[in-house]
């Protein structure tokens, strides 16, 4: 081609003569595009991807700075003159130059001269989308429609983690409980942590330290900023992203992603989410003259970046199937190794932009890469690989019969709207005249699980206070029944002790009666004249000192006995 020709020009003893010159600046013809097709650039011949066959999905892969968002913006704009719907994510913020007229450039120009292009500067209906709602129109879904699955891969639970979590989710449907937001989750968790025994005995074992580590997770979740994501109006994904406008162009919806990009598992569950929602809801149509919608998945690695089988399976499931529905999907990454086999080997649209290898594994991934394509045999698809410019591609489309062409250098087309972001005030402008302004701009709270259990919490609470308060009448109106268990051994101990204390104390009366005198606190046993008797006082204070065997108790004193003595005890 002409640049690369002058560009090895630089010799002058290499240069070609002067009508040869002539000839290379002479201007192409223009080239001819069928009207069923997306043109995407040139090579030996035109390069596109039949309308028709749009729905087999694809691949765009490219080293940072080899113009993938460049060749996405072309297509996309492709996509939408042929009347096709567009969904893709803008990850660095440039995207949003879609919606707006394009400009001559000196980069513009050249390429376009030099496939004999005629660009055609113009703009395309856009709806601009934010899961945050600052930069487009809100996105929600509900908890229910999100699933367990990828409610799971999202907060990144273990298995006996994801097993609870789906326990709950069974629960929820059982009884009749929306969860709609966050808040109707935690709470429904919180519900079923009071009961785990009922909820062992029907759905299985139910661990409180599971419950809390989800819990935890949903809180990680909610700073993440997830808790825009969940709530209603939830996004109508059959009718607002398949939108055409009066001129019969596909609307491009534009997803705000460079804040989401960072939490990365919540830009590719949401992704995925709106996936499955297509899968889920579009009816069998087979293969129709063009896709019902063209869905374009950037920074596609951090889908399957530590995804676990079922996460997996349920993408290749979707991917394989999706196209019967009239959807295609072309994932968008660095290297054509981010997609699992599985995966790959669905995608029969290609686009490759140039990969650097200066490692031993950059080397072999680019061989890798090479291998994906059909052969051709004036190329060295490797060795291309490595040196092609910006905005160059090996390009393979499955062709008439549905197989994949043999592979081409292809200098890719030149957008026909701006490169670049638009300003802040032209996208709330076309914001506030686009199809669904106002309609999910305002989030609904209505009664789900979180009201409902609240309102049974209060019941079980008020229905407690209740019985306690009949307690206690219960237990003054039913006498010994009511009684604790140390009232009645008090009880019995009384009824016991009190017969014998009394008898106890009649008979020391009766003692007491028949007795002899009593002298200074001291009975007489045996009387005598001789007897030394000792005050009372000194036998009470004696009395208050324990004995040598530290039983507390005195023993009967003998008083040495003299002519006619007589012994005294303490009385």
């Amino acid at each position: 081609m002409a640049r690369r020709t002058k560009a090895k020009s630089t010799d002058t003893k290499s240069e070609k003569p002067a009508e040869d010159s002539a000839a290379e600046e002479a201007p192409v013809e223009p080239i001819e595009i069928p009207d069923d097709c997306v043109f995407i650039g040139k090579s030996t011949k035109p390069e596109y991807i039949l309308l028709k066959l749009a729905n087999r999905h694809g691949l765009i892969t490219g080293a940072t700075g080899t113009g993938k968002t460049v060749t996405l913006q072309g297509l996309a704009e492709s996509f939408s003159d042929a009347g096709v719907p567009v969904f893709c994510a803008d990850v660095k913020g440039d995207l949003s130059g879609v919606a707006a007229m394009g400009k001559a450039k000196p980069w513009i120009e050249e390429r376009a001269a030099m496939i004999g292009y005629d660009v055609k500067f113009t703009a395309h209906p856009v709806i601009f989308w934010d899961l945050f709602g600052e930069q487009g129109h809100p996105v929600r879904t509900t908890v229910s429609e999100l699933g367990p699955l990828m409610l799971s891969r999202l907060m990144d639970l273990s298995e006996a983690q994801e097993g609870v979590l789906n326990i709950a989710f069974r629960i929820a449907d059982d009884e009749k409980l929306p969860l709609l937001d966050l808040k109707d989750l935690q709470s429904l968790l919180e519900d079923l942590a009071r009961a785990p025994k009922t909820s062992t005995t029907k759905y299985g074992t139910v661990s409180k330290v599971s419950i809390g580590a989800i819990q935890r997770q949903l809180l990680v979740l909610e700073q993440q900023g997830g808790d825009h994501f969940f709530g209603e109006p939830a996004l109508d994904v059959g009718k607002d992203l398949m939108r055409t406008d009066d001129e019969g162009r596909g609307y491009i919806g534009v997803l705000a992603a460079d804040k989401l990009m960072q939490s990365p598992r919540l830009y590719a569950t949401f992704l995925l989410f709106l996936l499955s929602e297509l899968f889920e809801e579009l009816p069998e149509i087979g293969d129709p003259k063009k896709p019902k919608l063209v869905f374009f998945f950037d920074e596609a690695h951090l889908l399957f970046r530590d995804a676990p089988k079922a996460l997996l399976e349920k993408v290749e499931q979707v991917v394989r199937l999706i196209r019967s529905k009239g959807v295609g999907v072309y994932f968008v990454t660095q290297n054509p190794r981010d997609v699992p086999d599985t995966v790959s080997r669905q995608l029969g649209n290609r686009v490759q932009h140039a990969l650097r290898a200066f490692t031993p594994a950059e080397q072999k991934a680019t061989k890798s890469a090479a291998e994906t394509f059909r052969p051709n045999p004036d190329l060295d698809t490797e060795q291309m690989i490595m040196s092609m410019g910006i905005g160059e591609a090996l390009v393979s489309t499955l062709d008439e019969k549905g197989q994949p062409s043999m592979v081409q250098h292809t200098y890719v087309k030149p957008p026909s709207s701006q490169v670049g972001p638009i300003a802040p005030e032209e996208r709330e402008a076309l914001m506030e005249k686009d199809p669904v302004a106002g309609k999910y701009d305002e989030s609904v709270d209505r009664e789900s699980a979180h009201e409902i259990l609240q309102k049974r919490t209060e019941e079980r609470a008020k229905a407690a206070a209740e019985a306690e308060k009949a307690e206690p009448a219960k237990k003054s109106s039913g006498g010994s029944r009511g009684d604790g268990f140390w009232t009645a051994l008090g009880k019995s101990v009384v009824r016991a002790v009190v017969p014998m204390a009394t008898r106890v104390l009649e008979d020391a009366i009766r003692r007491n009666a028949l007795g002899g005198q009593s002298r200074g606190g001291y009975k007489l046993l045996d009387a005598g004249e001789d007897n030394r008797l000792e005050s009372t006082e000194k036998e009470e204070k004696e009395s208050d000192n324990k004995d040598d065997d530290g039983s507390g108790y005195e023993p009967f004193q003998t008083i040495p006995p003299a002519q006619g003595a007589s012994r005294i005890r303490k009385r």
